[in-house]
C-alpha cells in the first residue's frame, strides 16, 4: 500500500474568498523526493555558481547597462548638438558669403570712387593752376595788388599758397625716386602761387602786409628751401628766394628775415647749388643783408666764422655775367663790411 504525504496549502474558494482553515494536498513521495533532490543539488550547485566573481560580474554588467546608457544619452547629446552646431555652421556660411558679396561691392564702389576722386583732383589740380597763373599774370600789376588786398582775401589765400607748397615739397621728399617733372600741373601750380607772392611782395603795400601778417609763410618758404634738395625745381627755389628778397626791401621785413635762426646755414647751401640763378639770388638775398649794418650786427660773428667766401670767390668767375657781377658787388660789400667792423672794435678800445 502507497503513502503520501501531505503539505499545507492556502486555498481559495469558488466565490473567491479566503478558507478559513488550512487544507491539505496529496503528493506523491516520488515527486516529493526528486524535489527534495533537486533541492539538495541547488544547494550544492548555488554556492559555487554565485560567487564573488559572479556577483563582481553581475555589478560589471549593471554598470556596464548603466555605462551604455549614459553614453547614449551623451551621444544623443552629442548629435544634438552637432546638429546645433551645424545649422550655425550653415547660418555662418550663409552670413560670410552674404559678406563676401558686400565686399565685392564695396569694393567696387571704393575703386569707382577712386577714379572719381582722381578725376576731381585732376580737375581741381588743372582749374587751380589755370587761376593760379591768371591771377600770377595779373599780379604783374601794382593795381591789382592793391585791388586784391582791398577785397581782404589774401590772408586765407596765402596760408592755402604755403600749405600747397609745403605739401608739394615734402611729397617730393617722401619718394624713393627725385620727382622731376617740370611739365606736371602740381609744378606749374606751385610755380604761380610762389610767383604770385613774389608779385605781392614786389608792391611796397603788399610786403608791407606780408611782414606783418604772413609771417607763418615766411617761415614755410624758409623751411621749403632748406628741405629742396641741390638742383631740383630751380625755377621754384629762384621764384621763394625773389619773394624773400622783396620782402627785405621792407625794413620790417628784413628784420623778420633776418632773425631766423637757419637763415645763414641756408644761405651757405643755396649758394653751392649747381643752378647759376639759384645762386644768383641767394647772393641778392645776401647783399640785402649786408647793406643793413644793425641788422646784421647781431650775427657777425657765426657770420665771418661759418660763411663761404670761398664759394663766392668761385661766383666771382662765373660764365654767368648777372651772377658774375653780383659775385664781384657781395665780394666789395663783404669788404666793407668787415672793414667797418674792424673799425667799431678800433673805437671801442
Amino acid at each position: 500500500m502507497k503513502t503520501t504525504n501531505t503539505a499545507k496549502v492556502s486555498s481559495v474558494s469558488s466565490a473567491g474568498e479566503d478558507v478559513g482553515s488550512d487544507c491539505f494536498v496529496r503528493v506523491r513521495k516520488r515527486d516529493l523526493e526528486k524535489l527534495e533532490a533537486e533541492v539538495r543539488t541547488l544547494r550544492e550547485l548555488v554556492p559555487k555558481v554565485i560567487n564573488s566573481d559572479f556577483i563582481d560580474t553581475i555589478h560589471k554588467g549593471r554598470s556596464l547597462d548603466a555605462f551604455k546608457e549614459r553614453s547614449d544619452r551623451e551621444q544623443q547629446q552629442q548629435r544634438e548638438d552637432c546638429l546645433h552646431i551645424r545649422s550655425r555652421l550653415d547660418v555662418a556660411l550663409s552670413e560670410c558669403q552674404r559678406e563676401r558679396q558686400e565686399k565685392l561691392v564695396l569694393k567696387q564702389q571704393l575703386w569707382e570712387c577712386r577714379e572719381e576722386l582722381q578725376q576731381q583732383k585732376a580737375f581741381c589740380t588743372e582749374l587751380g593752376t589755370a587761376s593760379c597763373t591768371l591771377l600770377w599774370s595779373a599780379s604783374q600789376r601794382e593795381e591789382a595788388i592793391r585791388d586784391i588786398l582791398a577785397a581782404g582775401k589774401l590772408e586765407p589765400f596765402l596760408s592755402i599758397a604755403g600749405q600747397t607748397l609745403e605739401t608739394f615739397i615734402k611729397f617730393l621728399n617722401d619718394e624713393t625716386k627725385p620727382q622731376e617733372n617740370y611739365n606736371s600741373k602740381e609744378h606749374h601750380l606751385v610755380l604761380a602761387l610762389a610767383g604770385v607772392v613774389t608779385n605781392i611782395a614786389a608792391v611796397s603795400c603788399g610786403r608791407d602786409f606780408l611782414s606783418s601778417s604772413a609771417h607763418i609763410l615766411l617761415d614755410t618758404l624758409l623751411q621749403l628751401l632748406y628741405l629742396m634738395k641741390p638742383g631740383v625745381f630751380p625755377k621754384l627755389k629762384v621764384l621763394m628766394l625773389m619773394a624773400l628778397y622783396n620782402i627785405t626791401i621792407s625794413v620790417n621785413g628784413l628784420k623778420l628775415i633776418s632773425e631766423s635762426p637757419g637763415l645763414l646755414p641756408l644761405l651757405c647751401t643755396l649758394l653751392e647749388d649747381p643752378d647759376p640763378e639759384v645762386c644768383l639770388q641767394s647772393l641778392r638775398l645776401l647783399q640785402s643783408l649786408l647793406l643793413e649794418r644793425e641788422v646784421m650786427s647781431h650775427m657777425t660773428t657765426d657770420f665771418l666764422s661759418s660763411f663761404p667766401l670761398s664759394r663766392i670767390h668761385h661766383l666771382a668767375s662765373s660764365r654767368h655775367p648777372a651772377l658774375k657781377q653780383t659775385a664781384q658787388e657781395t665780394l666789395e660789400d663783404l669788404a666793407s663790411f668787415t672793414n667797418s667792423q674792424a673799425k667799431d672794435s678800433e673805437k671801442e678800445q
